[in-house]
């Protein structure tokens, strides 16, 4: 069969490919050579092919990832052909998916079947694999991520072999491999838990910071999806509350909806930023400016259109996973720290929930939990911000997010989970060559 080394075919044995960055570009990694294989089949034989030249194998989603997680000088897979809607089961409530399909395609796909995600982070433009592989979530009371509503997937191994795994079949595995980090092999397809489509009320709102931390137990247990923003430099918080509604349907109008999402969101924003940026000294008083921008407002539509939102300017992120009972205390903390400190921060400080979950290497395996993100304008100095909030929340026993900044290696990271050798066993069993290998896995898991 020929090959090729170009975007559009499968690929075994080609030339050196292109260097592929991230979307924040903050990672440029230089394959040898790159494939974008159309089916289970392809992926497998470029493995072997992988295999034989000796060469490492990463696949690569859509770069939304901070972490060089994906980062190889040896075989890149590429997810733009490998997409698609495989199955629907609605007796199961279940839907099968190509690895590399968007979530904005699955999450279209299964509106117009009538059928949603319980849950999903704000993002739709990653590829589903890419989402679970490194822990991707939203915010919710007793709704966890997107690996937890995993019931199957077909995995690639380190020898071209395609093992299925679900809690019946290879449920070790499929307990590891459903956030594997890409160190277990190359996702070729995923079977999600699905429900039929409800519809959510979003309810956002300013409230002051002292409020919103005082009243933060309250604010979760009342509401089946609560989150938070605070504008640094400030005392101002913007707060996100959606709850399932019997309807009708409200969604915001065209141009309320445009101002809000669109022109102060994205445009206004990215303007403040630059701005910033340029003029560090102007930024407190932007955020006290911008953190005012944005009024309440009510809407009521189907999951995704409530869950997501564009994110159209850039940045770099580090975000941390806390015990919840040590949400408020480490927010005081990094509201200290800003305040006593020099740094200007531009991007609000954002604050979700999720429930205790299962998954060995989940950020919320075994214990109910409160995720801090923090952010910096790409192009901005992040540095000494993320070092010193990175140090909080280690105090509080944080676990970093997998594919957002972070300088935790394995010695920490063994500690914090207490499933990590379970996740390291299988590893061991199924590349023990390190043929899914990378500096960066080798910081967080181990030679």
């Amino acid at each position: 069969m020929a090959v090729s080394n170009a975007v559009g075919g499968w690929g075994g044995r080609g030339s050196t490919a292109a260097p592929w960055r991230n979307w924040a570009g903050n990672v440029t990694t230089r394959p040898a050579r790159s494939v974008a294989p159309a089916s289970t089949e392809e992926l497998a034989a470029a493995v072997r092919a992988a295999a034989a030249d000796g060469l490492t194998v990463k696949a690569a989603g859509t770069g939304h990832s901070f972490t060089p997680a994906a980062a190889t000088d040896g075989l890149l897979v590429r997810p733009e052909r490998l997409t698609g809607v495989r199955a629907v089961d609605r007796a199961a409530g279940t839907v099968t998916v190509a690895a590399g399909t968007p979530l904005k395609h699955l999450n279209e796909t299964l509106s117009a079947h009538g059928l949603s995600l319980t849950n999903m982070g704000d993002i739709m433009e990653q590829t589903v694999s890419g989402a679970v592989s490194t822990g991707t979530h939203g915010t919710g009371r007793d709704s966890a991520s997107l690996a937890a509503q995993v019931t199957a997937l077909e995995l690639v191994t380190a020898d071209g072999s395609v093992l299925t795994c679900s809690a019946e079949e290879n449920p070790d595995v499929f307990a590891a491999a459903r956030l594997g980090l890409g160190a277990l092999g190359v996702i070729s397809e995923l079977t999600f838990a699905v429900e039929p489509e409800f519809l959510l009320n979003a309810r956002e709102e300013p409230m002051p910071f002292d409020e919103v931390t005082g009243r933060f137990d309250e604010l979760v247990a009342e509401n089946e999806h609560f989150e938070f923003y605070w504008f640094p430099h400030t005392g101002n918080c913007n707060t996100k509350r959606n709850n399932r509604s019997q309807g009708p349907a409200a969604p915001p109008g065209r141009i309320s909806g445009w101002v809000e999402d669109e022109l102060l969101s994205n445009g206004v924003f990215q303007v403040a930023c630059a701005v910033g940026r340029a003029v560090p000294a102007a930024i407190p008083g932007i955020a006290r400016i911008s953190s005012r921008a944005l009024s309440a407002r009510t809407y009521t539509d189907i999951p995704y259109k409530v869950f997501t939102s564009p994110r159209r300017v850039r940045f770099v992120e580090m975000e941390y996973a806390l015990p919840r009972a040590a949400a408020v205390a480490a927010l005081g903390e990094l509201k200290a720290l800003v305040e006593r400190s020099d740094f200007r921060i531009s991007f609000p400080v954002e604050v979700r929930t999720a429930p205790a979950d299962d998954l060995p290497l989940s950020t919320a395996s075994g214990r109910e939990t409160v995720y801090v993100a923090v952010h910096m304008y790409r192009g901005t100095p992040h540095e000494a911000y993320f070092a010193a909030a990175e140090r909080i929340m280690t105090a509080h026993e944080g676990r970093p997010h997998w594919g957002k900044l972070h300088t935790r290696d394995v010695a920490y990271l063994a500690d914090a989970y207490p499933r990590f050798g379970e996740f390291t066993a299988v590893r061991d069993r199924l590349d023990p060559d390190r043929r899914f290998g990378n500096a960066y896995l080798r910081r967080v898991l181990g030679d």
